[in-house]
């Protein structure tokens, strides 16, 4: 009954400095944004009087490759916790790219807060790949995720 994912949708403090940092520091693209409001989105949302600002990007010209969506709701208080690898919910959003040392020191020239420099791990015995990966934050502090095949 379900097709492929639509999009990745992430809740932010503030859009214009989350599109920002999505488009200039991760280079994705910056599709467009749109303006939520009305009784059908405070039903999709359930929350009473909902506006929400929605910007998507995308890293991919491949139609498989869903865009991460960004929302910052108006006048309404968000919850915010730190993102934490080990509580049940979407742990981390992951990109692929070809060359992830180099991504690595990118980041580290934009101050972007870093879990740990890229780790190596070969999964081959259980019929994966070899690759590298890291966990870093995002502004409002989200969790991702950088992976390199080898």
């Amino acid at each position: 009954m379900l097709g492929q994912i639509y999009h990745v949708g992430l809740t932010v403090s503030n859009l214009e400095k989350s599109i920002a940092f999505y488009r200039d520091i991760l280079k994705l693209e910056y599709k467009g944004q749109i303006l939520m409001q009305g009784p059908s989105t405070s039903k999709l949302f359930n929350r009473e009087n909902c506006i929400a600002k929605v910007a998507y990007l995308n890293g991919s010209k491949e139609l498989n490759m869903p865009p991460i969506e960004l929302i910052e709701f108006v006048d309404t208080n968000i919850s915010e916790k730190e993102s934490d690898l080990f509580r049940t919910s979407i742990s981390e959003v992951c990109f692929y790219t070809d060359d992830i040392h180099k991504f690595y020191e990118h980041l580290q020239k934009h101050n972007v807060e870093c879990l740990s420099p890229p780790q190596f791990f070969d999964f081959t015995q259980d019929g994966f790949s070899k690759s590298y990966a890291f966990y870093f934050k995002d502004i409002d502090g989200i969790i991702l995720e950088v992976m390199q095949n080898v």
